[in-house]
């Protein structure tokens, strides 16, 4: 087993988090924040947008089993990488596309993942997926953890997070746990 880490923002932590805990290798996923300057920060401190901090997913998965290449394939695919600190009706930094690379490698791959995507034209408008170097990452509250699975029939679960997941399992069936 090679566990690495990965720490993906791109929206909701809520969608990554029912999505990447569907994924054949990935061995955990917990909802978190990273980026901002405040440690220990509250989910409360985190939606005034004021912390600099984004909603996230850190990631535990086996590389002998999932690439982190593959990882990101399902992640540009599951958000929109185009819109700047935005994903749907959710609007502030605390919700930007975001990559915090674990390593030298993960930051050229996703660079290189993001450059070639940009060239095949991919999505009608640029990535503005910022990349960036590993920082702190902070557990969200527990309630925060295993939501979809916890709240199926929560509104803003079934109207954005339940199509997520659906995309996954319609278009990743390879990737599938």
């Amino acid at each position: 087993m090679n566990t690495q880490t990965a720490i993906l923002g791109g929206g909701c932590f809520w969608c990554l988090e029912a999505v990447f805990q569907q994924v054949k290798g990935v061995q955990h996923v917990t909802s978190g924040y990273a980026g901002g300057a405040r440690a220990n920060p509250s989910y409360e401190q985190i939606c005034t947008g004021a912390t600099g901090h984004a909603e996230v997913v850190k990631i535990d998965f086996d590389a002998e089993v999932i690439s982190f290449e593959q990882l990101l394939t399902i992640f540009f695919a599951i958000h929109d990488p185009t819109t700047l600190n935005r994903q749907g009706n959710d609007i502030g930094t605390q919700y930007r596309s975001v990559i915090f690379c674990q390593s030298v490698e993960q930051k050229q791959l996703a660079t290189a993942f993001i450059a070639k995507l940009n060239q095949e034209k991919v999505f009608s408008n640029a990535i503005v997926t910022q990349i960036s170097d590993a920082v702190p990452f902070y557990a969200a509250e527990a309630y925060h953890q295993n939501y979809f699975n916890n709240h199926p029939q929560q509104g803003y679960c079934q109207f954005v997070v339940a199509p997520k997941v659906l995309k996954f399992k319609q278009y990743f069936k390879e990737y599938q746990a």
